[in-house]
């Protein structure tokens, strides 16, 4: 009944959040236990939309298909892994920072040492993040500030503990900028999703979650980045009161208290793209009492976004200041998408004729008029957020972005 629960949580969380790729993922696998094939494979077309070619959705998918033709559940296992593929390779490349919580129902250790691998030293600076002055004055003032200047910063009574939770519409850059705050810092980078956390047995994600915790304390200085922080600090007053999902939220509550757990050295990031989401008790002082908008990337941004994505492609009479200019409205993950388009017709006609063409302007602007801003719904669901739930002020900053964009 509790499992029932878990799997009713992560669909509500998944109604709110359908574009979060590992949260769908954990779905199909749930309903997958419990037999529900046809169900899981709805959530496969739905999750293949998002991610066309994702290997791990579609090995879901096989075995869905598999079990519905009727096959024998050692058919369906032999689907689940063609001769060919490499697991054990796939899962290096993916770099997975959990170990699964059980073996064939038998307890395995959850961090190893292999698993510091996966904490990274970025390269990236502020100065690489194109554009976006506000975010970066605002990381500065208040994280980057009293960190570089600890004198200055006690001599004010402030200092840079407790968590920042970087908000806004998808694709607009929240992971990029983590991953240059990390490295303006000089420290570790620990990038956490909420695949890496959850997991069908119970207890097994809130010891999967004191894990993460712990390696990023072992090897501090280090930036903890927790992505999708909706999904993970869900708001308990909307779960279930037998809910399994609440106590890895009283978990992650506890890991983030000074008062239980020393976490000098730990700087804790999070992302979120539904702020109003998140549970009251992860916004108090302490836990993530800062929040920075980020929006959608202005006209410096979106110069430094289309040129990294052309960088190293074979291009011929492209003005990035006239496209960066008529681009404004679509977020880093649409441009990146223009890029995409554009090469993929350059490709086509290359294919036609037998020679290389570089990617021109028409291809670009032909690419233009196919794509929309994937961020709409988001700003009506911020416009109602600003309007209807704002008494505390705690959306001031997003009130004052909107109101510039009318």
């Amino acid at each position: 009944m509790a499992d029932d629960q878990v799997l009713t949580d992560m669909l509500t969380m998944l109604d709110r959040s359908p574009e979060v790729l590992a949260l769908r993922v954990c779905v199909i696998e749930l309903l997958i236990e419990r037999q529900r094939y046809a169900d899981g494979l709805a959530h496969c077309g739905v999750a293949l939309g998002h991610d066309p070619g994702n290997a791990q959705v579609l090995g879901l998918m096989t075995r869905c298909t598999t079990a519905l033709s009727g096959a024998s559940p050692a058919q369906e296992t032999a689907a689940a892994a063609p001769s060919g593929f490499d697991w054990a390779a796939a899962e290096h490349e993916v770099g997975d920072i959990i170990e699964p919580a059980f073996v064939h129902g038998v307890p395995t250790d959850f961090v190893t040492e292999d698993d510091a691998a996966t904490v990274e030293r970025p390269a990236l600076r502020l100065a690489d993040v194109g554009g976006m002055a506000e975010v970066k004055r605002q990381l500065d003032l208040t994280l980057l500030g009293p960190l570089r200047n600890p004198e200055l910063a006690k001599a004010f009574g402030t200092s840079a503990r407790g968590g920042l939770l970087l908000y806004g519409p998808p694709g607009c850059g929240k992971t990029f900028i983590a991953s240059a705050v990390a490295g303006e810092l000089g420290a570790n980078f620990y990038p956490i999703e909420i695949a890496d956390i959850l997991d069908i047995y119970i207890g097994a994600s809130e010891r999967n979650l004191h894990s993460v915790f712990e390696l990023a304390r072992r090897n501090a200085p280090c930036v903890l980045f927790l992505d999708e922080v909706d999904a993970l600090g869900h708001k308990r007053s909307q779960m279930h009161a037998s809910s399994g999902m609440r106590t890895v939220v009283n978990q992650l509550l506890t890991e983030m208290d000074s008062a239980t757990h020393s976490n000098d050295g730990v700087f804790v990031l999070g992302a979120t793209n539904h702020p109003w989401d998140v549970d009251v008790a992860l916004r108090r002082p302490g836990r993530f009492d800062r929040m920075i908008f980020v929006g959608l990337p202005d006209l410096a941004a979106r110069k430094s976004i289309l040129h990294y994505h052309l960088r190293e492609r074979p291009v011929a009479g492209i003005d990035l200041n006239a496209l960066a200019t008529h681009t404004d409205g679509l977020s880093g993950a649409d441009l990146a998408h223009v890029c995409t388009s554009a090469t993929q017709l350059a490709m086509a006609d290359s294919m036609r004729t037998g020679e290389v063409r570089p990617i021109g302007m028409p291809d670009v602007q032909a690419a233009l008029a196919q794509i929309r801003a994937s961020t709409g719904a988001w700003f009506e669901s911020a416009r109602n957020v600003v309007e209807f739930a704002n008494g505390d002020g705690s959306y001031d900053e997003l009130a004052r972005y909107l109101k510039g964009r009318r």
